[in-house]
């Protein structure tokens, strides 16, 4: 056999070469040529939306979404993704899912109402709306009313809280006053009825007081008036209030502590948030007991504080009641509280008061050993306080431990 022509073998590698460089070009022109149509076709089909209207999304507070007609987020606001209605470019909530569908179909505007569940947290309340923005495109508003629900449901629960307690002294001095008509003829009776009306009465008063004055704290702030308190005056009218009701019950009642300190806030206010700490002291310690009443200052890392302490002797409260103590209307003893004309509204306020000066409220108690609430307020004031006998300015330790023969307080935050 004949050798190969090495010539030959030349020729056909450079057709064979020139073929498939042909051959690549052209597959990479239609490629790209494909790639351009695509490109065009997505153009044409995009939404673009609006610049007012983007501007307008921009300034919502509430959560905002544009979806386009193949139910693809266009463009969604910073709130929408946070309550996790919009996950990058699909709309994840299936009921959201669901109306933007109906509304598609039929133009017209649907509003809605849900209750979303979040792994890890409470559920979302949400209210919002969806309507068609153009020929292609919808908007959807969601707006979280989490808060507001709660809102209503705590004016809910407190109206019906009060419905129920006034009815206690209002029924009662009904009745009594009845039973007096009929005891007209004896005297000793009529005494007797009469002081139970009196307590009644009394009850009443304070209840609607008490009423006002949580409806008050509510809605005012004491920072924002920005007046220098004396702490040494708001214990005087704490203990000038409830000297009577001491000496009645046969109870000492002391003020003492570090003199001089000042704060920012609303004296009112604060002189009822300690006459509310007396007033309970008083009310559950057996006769010949003892109440103090003294204020400290502290450093806390770079903040200062002052104390307001008030320490009993009394019954003490069992620790499983202790977080419960400052809700509205509870009482731990409620036949004592019944028989002294508690309200079960004096801690609540204490709360209040001590939250809106940015502050909160320490307690100790042990049942059979007394108790210590403590008001703990910062310190906003330059005034200088006179130290207290024996100490050299402002402490470092906690007082409320202190007074409470080495146990620490439970914190209940405002």
């Amino acid at each position: 056999m004949g050798g190969v022509n090495p010539s030959l073998d030349v020729v056909i590698g450079v057709v064979v070469g020139f073929l498939l460089g042909v051959l690549f070009m052209w597959v990479r022109q239609r490629s790209r040529q494909a790639e351009e149509e695509r490109t065009r076709a997505l153009a044409a089909a995009r939404v673009t939306v609006r610049p007012e209207v983007s501007r307008v999304l921009n300034l919502l507070r509430s959560g905002g979404v544009v979806v386009g007609p193949h139910d693809e987020v266009v463009q969604s606001t910073a709130q929408a993704r946070t309550l996790g209605v919009v996950r990058g470019s699909r709309v994840v909530v299936p009921e959201v899912l669901a109306l933007i569908r109906d509304v598609r179909q039929d133009g017209h505007p649907r509003n809605m109402e849900l209750d979303l569940k979040r792994e890890g947290s409470t559920s979302l309340h949400l209210m919002g709306r969806v309507a068609p923005l153009d020929d292609r495109s919808l908007l959807v508003l969601v707006e979280d009313r989490t808060a507001a629900r709660r809102v209503d449901e705590t004016r809910r629960d407190f109206v019906a809280n009060v419905s129920h307690e006034l009815k206690t002294p209002i029924g009662a001095v009904s009745l009594l006053a009845e039973t007096l008509e009929d005891a007209a003829d004896s005297p000793e009776d009529v005494r007797r009825f009469a002081r139970r009306l009196q307590i009644e009465g009394r009850r009443l008063t304070d209840l609607v007081r008490q009423i006002i004055d949580l409806s008050r704290l509510q809605s005012d702030d004491p920072l924002l008036a920005q007046k220098d308190v004396s702490i040494d005056e708001v214990i005087r009218m704490a203990v000038d209030r409830n000297r009577v009701d001491a000496d009645d019950r046969d109870v000492v009642l002391t003020a003492g502590g570090r003199g001089g300190l000042h704060v920012i806030g609303d004296e009112a206010q604060l002189a009822t948030a300690v006459s509310n700490l007396v007033e309970n002291a008083i009310m559950y310690s057996e006769r010949g007991a003892r109440v103090a009443v003294a204020a400290r200052s502290l450093v806390l890392g770079e903040e200062e504080f002052v104390d307001i302490s008030v320490s009993d002797n009394g019954i003490g409260i069992p620790e499983e009641e202790v977080q419960r103590i400052f809700e509205r209307f509870y009482r731990v003893d409620y036949a004592r509280s019944r028989d002294n004309g508690g309200t079960g509204l004096g801690l609540s306020i204490v709360k209040h008061i001590a939250a809106a000066h940015g502050g909160y409220v320490h307690v100790w108690s042990k049942p059979g050993q007394g108790s210590t609430f403590t008001v703990r307020i910062p310190q906003h004031s330059t005034r200088e306080a006179a130290p207290e006998p024996g100490a050299g300015g402002t402490t470092t330790y906690d007082p409320v431990a202190d007074a409470a023969r080495g146990d620490h307080p439970q914190e209940v935050a405002g």
